[in-house]
């Protein structure tokens, strides 16, 4: 590992995962205009988020962050933003009501466009093609045009992921965070679903409270925490050009920062220590997520962490697991013990989603209900055996009514995946399973919490 980093350093390593654009100098003339673009966030947000994820490493709070397995220039419009918005509200406040912790939002949104694949190519009726790597790189249509990697992508992406923060800060800062909305936040589709009536009931509670708070005289609109939230953004930082052209000096500090999303994570399939998405990750000062798969063995997590976090620094390194239902016990524990063993800081995330993937009986890719809520429980557990915490969970849901993972309460069945199924490419939560989700894992908070309460000092003799 080199010791000296620059924006560009990765570019000497070996890249996994990286599109091969066929005109170059369209490609250098493409990350020259971003690099003269407004930053997308400032470094101010991004220590903001580090503080309160040192807060999720020390026990104190959670992290929640979810969104579109890959978001879409299609599907890009003011009503799927807010509607994403309103569910993420709801289980936040399920979270810390109920679950008796404050609340880490960070969202898959505003930057995730690009995703890694298990194989280059795709075949379909005997026609093979590049495989669609997410909007930014080319187009879901299956013709040799569309999956041409098109570096102009990256300007339309760039554009849409300002519009999107412009909206979510002015959501999160502009009134509809208020609590005392909390009733309205709950979609149209939801109203008549099994989650209702528990979402209601909770918020009728809060309500209550609010309504005590003012009659003992307290001036609710003097308190912004409860006007308004902080939510931030994350992507997987996978297309290198793009992150390098978006990342600059921080004019206080002198450090360097990707300013194209708060947080950004390394996936499974790109954490080699020696290649280029660790070396260019390890030199921005953003908070750092890492996901750790079943073939992440002790000894190579220590190292990445060695890298990524070398002053362990509380907040910089979120470790997000995503090993499926049927492996989490298997390969969860000696992760734990070896960074509790050696004294690393970092927050312990559980992603149920991708290791939970199946394809139906029908053909659709989806992902059982009952295996997500599985390995939350068994991620949980494992931390509780080890005395660790458990900081956070990492979801693929959006706020639409849609029909992609199976069971929940309504039971969707394979059958019934064909009905909504709108999905580029993962299958997600919908608003519906993301709230049933989120009251299980409140229970599971209150659990944790009660098991690393200290005892209350003996009382003095009389």
């Amino acid at each position: 590992m080199s010791q000296r980093w620059t924006p560009e350093s990765w570019r000497g390593k070996p890249a996994q995962q990286m599109p091969d654009y066929p005109d170059r100098n369209a490609l250098a003339a493409v990350e020259t205009q971003l690099a003269s673009f407004p930053p997308l966030v400032f470094a101010g947000e991004a220590r903001s988020l580090k503080k309160a994820l040192a807060r999720v490493a020390n026990g104190e709070a959670f992290l929640l962050q979810g969104g579109d397995c890959a978001e879409s220039f299609a599907e890009h419009g003011a009503n799927n933003i807010r509607d994403f918005f309103r569910v993420f509200l709801q289980m936040a406040v399920v979270l810390t009501y109920s679950g008796g912790s404050p609340v880490v939002k960070v969202g898959r949104i505003a930057g995730q466009f690009a995703k890694p694949r298990s194989s280059p190519t795709e075949k379909r009726d005997g026609q093979e093609l590049p495989s669609y790597r997410g909007d930014i790189v080319n187009g879901i249509e299956f013709t040799p045009e569309a999956r041409v990697p098109d570096p102009r992508r990256q300007i339309e992406a760039y554009r849409q992921s300002a519009a999107t923060l412009n909206l979510l800060r002015a959501f999160a800062h502009g009134g509809y965070a208020n609590l005392a909305s909390v009733h309205q936040w709950m979609l149209g589709f939801v109203k008549d679903s099994p989650q209702s009536r528990r979402y209601m009931e909770l918020a009728d509670r809060i309500s209550e409270a609010l309504d005590f708070m003012r009659a003992c005289g307290l001036d609710l609109e003097s308190h912004p925490e409860l006007r308004a939230t902080d939510l931030y953004t994350s992507h997987e930082a996978l297309l290198l050009g793009f992150e390098e052209a978006m990342t600059r000096i921080d004019s206080t500090s002198g450090d360097w920062y990707d300013t194209s999303g708060h947080m950004l994570w390394i996936g499974d399939r790109t954490r080699q220590p020696d290649h280029a998405h660790v070396e260019f990750c390890r030199g921005i000062k953003n908070p750092i997520g890492l996901k750790c798969g079943p073939s992440l063995k002790a000894d190579e997590l220590l190292r990445l962490i060695d890298i990524l976090n070398p002053d362990n620094e509380p907040g910089r390194l979120t470790l997000i697991g995503r090993f499926g239902s049927e492996k989490v016990g298997e390969f969860l524990p000696a992760l734990v013990r070896a960074t509790k063993r050696e004294g690393r800081k970092v927050v312990w995330s559980c992603d149920p989603m991708h290791g939970n993937t199946i394809t139906s009986a029908n053909g659709y890719k989806t992902r059982p209900f009952d295996r997500i809520l599985s390995e939350v429980r068994d991620f949980f557990a494992v931390h509780t055996a080890e005395g660790s915490y458990a900081g956070g969970v990492h979801l693929e849901m959006t706020g639409q009514n849609v029909t992609e993972c199976t069971g929940g309460a309504r039971a969707i069945t394979d059958a019934d995946l064909n009905d909504r199924y709108h999905t580029f490419c993962d299958p997600r939560l919908n608003a519906e399973q993301s709230i049933e989700l989120a009251f299980l894992v409140a229970e599971l908070l209150k659990k944790e919490r009660a098991a690393h309460a200290k005892p209350l000092p003996a009382a003095a003799g009389l």
